[in-house]
């Protein structure tokens, strides 16, 4: 087949035909872990739906290749798959699980850490006079080949973009990152320029904002609350405590919050709680109230509705049904922190 054909091909591929590719490696390196650490990435392969449960996102992008996931941050509960992405700028609190595993392929994710120093190079390199990003509005631009509307909303939420929308060049430059797991040894020369153009077509995506909040000075003051609420959780913090503890104000604090989490602190805080409280009870099997009491909540009842909120379940009859089904091989699978 000659050069102009070769392209005709390239340019009648779909964004799904690229995440079908993505799909198919998934499947073959999922369970290579340190190969597939090597290019920054974790997989996961499901083959039947899971249970909810706390996870802590570090910063990352985070696709659906193949089957459907809910997730829940903060008051945002939706069912999501192939047709978007989440950008995750800070250590994120996640409450998520697998509603849709079927055959062939079952479920298949992948999450990509994000590397502050590559976005701030690239992000430098695509500057444009008064500040910004080029984003690329033309040809090659985060316009071309967009498919689906990102948003793949099930559920309540705010309506702000937690999900990213696929452009076929992001779609193509991921599809080649991952099949690098079929090369190896081309990981050492290829891996860093490939890294660097999922950078680029991320930038060229409506989820550009949050990409460089990864990075962006201004919102130093985001990752230095998360450090607080993470190692004092169960202090007593309010807004006003929070933003004088990281020397800024309330309303800078709660804007910068929203605009890099989709969260409130109060709610990060939450459900930082609430996935703390849920491993003491499951794991260190302790009790309800005294757990409840360890991460800081100060009435029982206000506990249990929290709980019960996010997890469907009370405390107690959660924790009871996890350990089952920790304990049975038959069980319903409670997904780890890679899915």
């Amino acid at each position: 087949m000659g050069h102009m054909g070769r392209m005709g091909e390239a340019a009648a591929e779909t964004i799904s035909d690229r995440l079908d590719r993505v799909a198919d490696v998934i499947a073959r390196r999922a369970a290579d872990r340190a190969l597939a650490a090597r290019l920054g990435l974790r997989l996961s392969h499901v083959t039947a739906p899971t249970g909810l449960a706390y996870q802590r996102y570090t910063p990352s992008l985070s696709i659906v290749a193949a089957g459907r996931k809910r997730s829940l941050v903060g008051d945002d509960d939706r069912v999501w798959g192939r047709d978007g992405f989440l950008i995750t700028p800070v250590d994120l609190p996640v409450v998520a699980g697998v509603v849709e595993a079927d055959e062939p392929r079952g479920f298949l994710s992948a999450r990509w850490e994000l590397s502050p120093i590559v976005i701030a190079e690239v992000a430098a390199a695509m500057a444009v006079p008064g500040g910004g990003v080029r984003t690329g509005s033309g040809p090659e631009g985060s316009g071309n080949g967009r498919e689906g509307s990102g948003g793949g909303r099930e559920g309540s939420g705010t309506g702000r973009e937690l999900l990213g929308t696929w452009t076929a060049p992001l779609a193509d430059a991921f599809a080649r990152l991952v099949a690098l797991l079929d090369e190896p040894e081309q990981i050492a020369v290829l891996g860093p320029l490939v890294t660097r153009e999922v950078v680029v077509r991320l930038l060229q995506t409506d989820q550009a904002p949050r990409v460089l909040a990864a990075v962006a000075d201004s919102d130093a003051v985001v990752p230095r609350a998360v450090g607080l609420m993470a190692s004092r959780m169960a202090e007593p913090w309010t807004v006003e405590a929070l933003a004088a503890a990281v020397r800024t104000s309330q309303p800078t604090l709660f804007r910068r919050f929203k605009d890099v989490t989709t969260m409130t602190p109060m709610q990060y805080l939450k459900r930082l709680r609430l996935g703390e409280a849920r491993h003491r009870m499951v794991v260190l099997g302790e009790a309800a109230a005294q757990a409840a009491t360890a991460v800081g909540y100060r009435s029982a009842s206000h506990f249990s509705r929290d709980y019960r909120h996010v997890y469907g379940r009370t405390p107690a009859a959660d924790a009871a049904s996890v350990r089952l089904q920790l304990r049975s091989p038959e069980g319903v699978p409670v997904p780890d922190a890679d899915h």
